[in-house]
């Protein structure tokens, strides 16, 4: 345990698939019966975006769309928009940083669905982007079943986002998320009705969106701000502020300088009370 630790510590500042690579080779050196899957998802391809094309196929491929199709779906996405590589290596140090029962990188992109979610909305997007919807909403379908996460391929997520447990995460149509946000299972980003347009929450910056979080209806949520599980939001909260209670209340600002990173769902003991 103590060496695969001192490997997973140096993956911080390591590249990524560098580090993923060198925890999967220790990985399945440690548990044998884990070298062939290990062998297959990572060390056998030379980049991520192999890695993550072959993982996406083998889980979200099914009688009507077979592996072989999916892995070309993703592979002419990351070649035709190497960001979201770059996205989805965010994406991988935000668990390890964030997620305290995450021992390095090979975690996530084999078991944690949030991740997987994450990485397959990505693909998604960009279909819809290029107006193959049915496609997109394919892959939404699937997400949603496996994974119990359903996010709109329409909506727009930063890098750097860490979706933890991820069940039940409901992104909307219009939704935009910042860079560096994090949010744990029960989080909606929703509407407020059956109106059309523009009607779903903008995330900020490094937003902290507690468990079983509602932020409903065309509102923001500014830089660095909280959201305290189980609140429902519905009107717009300042950058660096706290809120919380249903319907949310601002209890505190400023909030802490990174709550996306620090994790802290904790609301302090002396709170201000503002209206919102």
């Amino acid at each position: 345990m103590a060496q695969y630790l001192e490997i997973v510590d140096g993956a911080a500042e390591a590249p990524v698939w560098a580090a993923l690579r060198n925890e999967a080779q220790h990985v399945a050196r440690s548990e044998p019966s884990l070298a062939s899957i290990l062998n297959a998802v990572i060390l056998r391809h030379d980049r991520l975006a192999d890695a993550l094309s072959y993982q996406l196929a083998r889980k979200l491929a099914d009688q009507e769309l077979r592996a072989m199709s999916l892995r070309e779906l993703a592979d002419e996405a990351y070649a035709a928009e190497p960001a979201i590589v770059a996205q989805a290596e965010a994406d991988l140090r935000a668990v390890f940083e964030r997620d305290p029962a995450c021992k390095g990188y090979v975690q996530p992109l084999l078991y944690f669905k949030g991740f997987l979610a994450l990485q397959s909305h990505r693909v998604a997007h960009r279909l819809w982007g290029q107006g193959r919807e049915a496609m997109a909403f394919y892959l939404q379908s699937r997400v949603s079943e496996l994974f119990q996460v359903d996010i709109h391929p329409a909506a727009r997520i930063g890098q750097g986002a860490f979706f933890d447990h991820g069940t039940g995460i409901v992104i909307g149509e219009t939704a935009v998320v910042g860079d560096d946000v994090s949010m744990l299972h029960g989080v909606t980003l929703g509407g407020t009705g059956a109106g059309r347009g523009d009607r779903h929450p903008k995330i900020g910056k490094g937003v902290l969106l507690g468990a079983g979080a509602k932020v409903l209806g065309n509102i923001s949520v500014g830089d660095y701000a909280k959201i305290a599980a189980g609140s429902v939001v519905l009107k717009s909260v300042p950058a660096h502020c706290t809120a919380a209670g249903v319907p949310a209340r601002l209890i505190n600002c400023n909030t802490c300088p990174e709550p996306a990173r620090s994790m802290d769902q904790t609301i302090p003991d002396a709170a201000y009370d503002y209206a919102i």
